[in-house]
């Protein structure tokens, strides 16, 4: 399985889908990376993702989760669609919105994985789950994974 975005390009993620984009809710940069994955696992009955950013740890004392999604059927996820759309479900990012939550690094560029897993089953999950929900969720569940990185601002 592979995982690409339009979004980022040469290791570099767009600046619209952080804090110099123009989409909000509140202080978080709210659009999010548009996802296609390809070379999908037979047997495949969803998807799951998770983007952090490890470098948040010195800064922030964890990793900072960016967007939690479950229950996702489509091969391709359009630029935008976290908080809009009804056939998945958000779990909680570290702003504690259900949604995607963008790019803001406070001192430096950092770097940001994008994990999707492919999965045997659909998840009981409802929106608002957190990291460790999702984890023991999946478990015994994982066909494939494949991760995408980016640097933030580029």
């Amino acid at each position: 399985m592979k995982i690409t975005s339009s979004g980022i390009k040469e290791g570099r993620i767009a600046l619209v889908y952080g804090k110099f984009g123009e989409d909000f809710v509140g202080d978080m940069p709210s659009r999010s990376l548009p996802i296609e994955i390809h070379d999908v696992p037979e047997g495949t009955k969803s998807f799951a993702l998770i983007l952090d950013d490890q470098d948040a740890i010195p800064v922030a004392g964890f990793v900072w989760i960016h967007w939690l999604a479950a229950n996702i059927k489509e091969h391709q996820i359009p630029d935008g669609i976290s908080g809009n759309h009804p056939n998945f479900v958000e779990g909680k990012n570290s702003w504690g919105q259900n949604q995607y939550g963008g790019m803001a690094p406070p001192n430096k560029p950092h770097r940001y994985d994008l994990r999707v897993f492919a999965l045997d089953a659909e998840l009981p999950l409802k929106d608002g789950f957190l990291e460790d929900d999702l984890k023991q969720a999946m478990n015994g569940h994982i066909l494939a994974e494949a991760t995408l990185s980016g640097m933030y601002p580029n």
